[in-house]
């Protein structure tokens, strides 16, 4: 391998803790450096409302890091955390990429 490899950022809700662990892998035995979220609220991790926003921003920081980001959406679904997280990126410049097809 010659030079840094690619650094993916992974977005999408919570609550699909297991297909965030699937494509983490799969990206990473790709020899993808995989940033992603730490704590899974929606599936039952428990944090303050304080610490939720300061996760918030700490995955904004996460985005900045990658040159891409992938969307974790099974069935489509976005939620309104997720939908902010894709145009931040995107006003950032990063190309945003989707697991399933977007739903209209």
């Amino acid at each position: 391998m010659t030079g840094r490899p690619e650094i993916v950022c992974l977005c999408g809700s919570t609550r699909f803790a297991e297909e965030f662990r699937a494509v983490n892998l799969a990206l990473t035995l790709a020899g993808v450096i995989v940033v992603a979220p730490g704590v899974f609220a929606h599936a039952g991790d428990q944090v303050t409302d304080e610490q939720k926003s300061a996760l918030d921003a700490l995955h904004l920081a996460k985005i900045d890091l990658a040159d891409r980001v992938v969307v974790v959406n099974p069935g489509g679904y976005l939620g309104e955390s997720t939908r902010r997280e894709i145009r931040y990126a995107r006003q950032a410049g990063k190309p945003v990429e989707f697991t399933e097809a977007r739903v209209p």
